[in-house]
């Protein structure tokens, strides 16, 4: 599938380093959704349609490459990366240990602020409209972001930041369950034991959470494959 006019975020701001920009603007589309796991991205639509040289372009390209967002090879060009069964299964495995190791943090560090914006998040949550999958998406893990912050951990943060990547890809290529009615009770009984500081229980919760969810994305890969 080529890039579409309606696969990219329609603002495109041009900031002082275009490069930066245009990698920030790429990078934000693949993990908001809007360019769908195996999508093909043309260098010269996209540069046509944020106004700028191919050379920002292919820059931007290859920085998301090394991020393992995007592949290229000789036939196919450059789209955004699938994900395996095997890849989703050892994403997971991690992502449970990490997110149970930051609900844990985050019961013991987090602060007023820190509890007032994950409730505003599992608020935004709940609202998401349940046939959006990609704005459900979004905000979900903005709601698993918002905990990692609240973790107070620079090296949680960097490692949590790598993974959600690879999250995304999977959500999106799934279609994701972010509507499945165990979401809002699970979100609900994490968030609960944060702001009572119960470590133990965020953890479990947490991990729980994860091992729900990851079962169900692998079998949705599983039958894909």
């Amino acid at each position: 599938m080529t890039l579409s006019k309606h696969s990219a975020p329609a603002a495109f701001a041009r900031p002082v380093l275009v490069r930066d920009g245009v990698y920030e603007h790429l990078r934000r589309a693949v993990l908001d959704g809007e360019i769908a796991p195996g999508e093909r991205i043309g260098e010269v639509e996209l540069g046509e349609r944020l106004g700028v040289s191919r050379t920002p372009i292919r820059e931007a390209i290859m920085r998301l490459m090394q991020d393992g967002l995007l592949v290229g090879s000789a036939n196919r060009g450059v789209r955004v990366r699938t994900v395996t069964a095997q890849e989703a299964r050892d994403t997971y495995a991690v992502r449970e240990e990490l997110d149970g190791l930051g609900a844990a943090l985050a019961a013991a560090a987090h602060t007023a602020a820190d509890a007032a914006a994950l409730r505003a998040a599992l608020d935004e949550v709940g609202a998401a409209r349940g046939d959006d999958y990609r704005q459900q998406t979004r905000l979900d893990l903005n709601f698993h972001r918002a905990i990692t912050h609240a973790a107070h951990n620079a090296a949680l943060g960097d490692l949590a930041r790598d993974l959600e990547q690879r999250v995304a890809l999977i959500k999106h290529q799934t279609r994701t369950y972010n509507a499945h009615p165990d979401t809002a009770v699970q979100h609900a009984t994490i968030l609960r034991a944060v702001l009572d500081r119960d470590a133990a229980a965020a953890r479990k919760a947490a991990r729980l959470h994860v091992r729900t969810f990851g079962a169900l994305v692998l079998q949705d890969l599983v039958a894909g494959a």
